[in-house]
């Protein structure tokens, strides 16, 4: 099998995020495609437009990575007191990608922000503080929890990719994120939920491979479902 190129986007270490979604964080993801048989490379965030769509056209495959919030004025929000390491080079860079990748069929997978990064990217809003703003809520956050301890189960749409795929309903998963999404955006469907009803992953209807989920799977090596994930990911895009 040819060994795709993956562009795998990037967290800058001075917008103030989690230590999951800090710079050396980025290992987790380069293991996860390397072992699965892609050869990873990073996308800075200085590119401009024009240099970003070549080196865009290059690549086999795209993976939105974890990290800090979204400036909610991209998707016609005011901000909450909550927000954490917004960075506007980084909102540009990965919003550009996702449209690119949604509509022009490059296999995409998007992970915790960057399940939140499709939604904005085709029209949606999101949930700036889970806890402020969702009833019920699970502890969704947990800064305490080490990334790779499993916090809550999902379970699959039956119709989905993911559940064709995992082969486990409900699935185990971790959990770093404060965000979620609020309306859907366009062309997405839904494809994994947790027990409060929080979306938990989505697909880019009619594409051939655009799938992203709110946990962190690079982190849960280790489970046979997380190492299938990323296999298919890169099968598609080979």
């Amino acid at each position: 099998m040819k060994r795709p190129l993956i562009g795998i986007t990037t967290h800058p270490s001075t917008a103030g995020a989690g230590p999951a979604d800090q710079l050396p964080a980025q290992a987790a993801y380069v293991r996860a495609i390397a072992e699965a048989g892609g050869v990873p490379v990073h996308i800075p965030l200085s590119l401009m437009e024009y240099d970003l769509a070549v080196l865009f056209d290059r690549l086999d495959g795209l993976l939105l990575s974890g990290g800090g919030d979204i400036d909610p004025a991209l998707y016609g929000a005011l901000p909450s007191t909550s927000l954490r390491g917004v960075d506007a080079a980084r909102d540009r860079t990965e919003l550009v990608l996702a449209r690119w990748a949604a509509t022009r069929g490059k296999p995409l997978l998007g992970i915790c922000r960057g399940l939140q990064v499709v939604n904005v990217a085709c029209g949606g809003t999101l949930i700036q503080d889970i806890g402020a703003e969702h009833a019920g809520a699970l502890d969704h956050d947990g800064p305490d929890r080490p990334p790779s301890s499993l916090a809550h189960p999902v379970r699959l749409e039956a119709a989905s990719l993911l559940a064709r795929l995992l082969l486990q309903d409900p699935l185990e998963t971790n959990s770093a994120h404060h965000q979620a999404i609020k309306a859907l955006g366009r062309g997405l469907s839904v494809a994994a939920w947790s027990r409060d009803e929080i979306i938990e992953a989505v697909e880019v209807a009619g594409h051939p491979w655009g799938v992203a989920v709110q946990w962190h799977p690079e982190r849960l090596l280790e489970r046979s479902e997380s190492r299938a994930l990323f296999s298919a990911f890169i099968q598609a895009c080979a």
